[in-house]
This record gives C-alpha cells, structure tokens and sequence, in this order.
C-alpha cells in the first residue's frame, strides 16, 4: 500500500475497482476493514489504496483479490 495520501473515492468507485457490490464496500468499512472517511448519503468516500483491485488473468477472466484484513480484535460478521 502507497504511503502517500489517501485517494478519496465514492462507493461505486470503490465497487468497480474491486469487482464487488458496493454493499461489500460498506460492510467492509463496518468491519473495520477499510476506513470510512465523511458522513451521509452521497458523501461518503473510502481510501482507494486500502481496497484490492481486481485484474484480468490471460483469458480475459475478472480475478478478485482478497478482502482486506481485519483488525486484529475482530472476527468477520
């Protein structure tokens, strides 16, 4: 993960350069996977370089990455 700052990006963003639902994204914040940054609807933004980007494998297959990691005191819902 770059050490620089964050790149602030919406929940659709987010989903897209994941390849998961923006629900996913969400529940990620709550589980304190990745860092929710403003609050209310519309306004919401989450740290680009916290999320996994999904690739494409050599026959033009979406591969996920993995979730990110939970904080160490949690356990997943």
């Amino acid at each position: 993960m770059p050490s620089e700052s964050p790149l602030l990006v919406t929940e659709d963003q987010a989903a897209a350069w994941t390849g998961r639902a923006g629900a996913t994204i969400r529940s990620w914040a709550h589980e304190g996977r990745i860092t929710r940054h403003g609050t209310g609807w519309g306004r919401v933004r989450y740290n680009l370089w916290e999320l996994p980007q999904k690739t494409t494998d050599e026959d033009g297959v979406t591969v996920l990455g993995p979730p990110p990691s939970l904080p160490e005191q949690r356990t997943a819902a």
